[in-house]
């Protein structure tokens, strides 16, 4: 029987459901009166979010010249909207770390998500857009939904996924047929079920139909082109091979010339060991 985005994100969320710590955290960053040692004090009642703050903040991600021993001051350092960002990431990252489907190369899953993310940021970097960070995450969790759908209809996905290997039909309308719904679907269920922004449910949704996106269009355009990046990068396609399955107008669109996709990839490949030592270290 076809399964809906809803109920499979549902029977996951109950297992998955983010800590309260979280909302307690995005409540007091959301506040106009919100204060730094305020927004430390409620990471540190986490240890482990507290342990995942300092490391990230100290990784080859960030960056930085000097080490960071406090809580409060990597959220000075890197700011509010930054810190919303990595606490999101981290808790993502922690409360899937439990969730071990069964068809699923785990390791390769999240370096995946990671090469998503990485070149998610770099072209909102590219075209000037200011979410860079924002998308950061939302590459992170733009695949999702497989890891929701292969702990709840495993035989399923992996129907649909041989089948579109085999056919060259699209992953997302195999999924459809043979699921009921698409991955995509499935993660911006997901969103909806753990009440982030409804940008990242937007976004995450059309992600393999962009074009076709409201107000957030932009944004899913770029990951749009991330997740082609990814896809490249795991099934060792040619950057060639990979420009021709975007749309041309997808480049008008966000500014960028097809030309730019192979220093896009280069960029991405060339942070993605830093990046996933340090997923790897935040989530485990």
């Amino acid at each position: 029987m076809p399964s809906s985005s809803q109920e499979l994100a549902a029977s996951v969320e109950s297992l998955v459901a983010l800590p309260s710590v979280y909302y307690q955290v995005r409540e007091q960053l959301e506040r106009a009166d919100a204060t730094i040692p305020e927004v430390a004090h409620l990471i540190e009642t986490d240890p482990a979010l507290t342990a995942g703050v300092l490391r990230l903040v100290n990784s080859a991600f960030y960056g930085l010249a000097r080490k960071i021993e406090s809580v409060e001051r990597a959220v000075l350092v890197i700011g509010l909207r930054q810190t919303h960002e990595m606490v999101l990431a981290i808790t993502i990252s922690n409360v899937f770390n439990g969730i071990r489907p069964q068809y699923m190369d785990m390791r390769r899953y999240w370096i995946g998500c990671m090469m998503t993310a990485i070149a998610a940021r770099n072209l909102a970097h590219l075209t000037c857009n200011p979410a860079a960070g924002r998308l950061f995450v939302i590459g992170l969790l733009a695949d999702i939904g497989h890891l929701v759908m292969y702990q709840t209809v495993p035989e399923q996905t992996i129907e649909a996924q041989n089948f579109a290997d085999a056919s060259g039909e699209p992953l997302f309308e195999a999924e459809r047929r043979i699921v009921g719904c698409d991955s995509a679907q499935v993660g911006a269920a997901l969103m909806e079920c753990w009440k982030l922004p409804p940008s990242f449910a937007e976004i995450i949704a059309a992600q393999a139909t962009p074009l076709r996106a409201g107000e957030h269009a932009l944004e899913a355009q770029l990951l749009h082109v991330a997740l082609a990046v990814s896809h490249a990068d795991r099934y060792s396609e040619s950057s060639e091979a990979a420009i021709l399955r975007i749309d041309p107008r997808v480049w008008r669109n966000i500014g960028l010339s097809r030309d730019s996709f192979s220093r896009i990839r280069e960029a991405a490949e060339m942070n993605l060991s830093s990046c996933t030592s340090m997923l790897f270290s935040v989530a485990g």
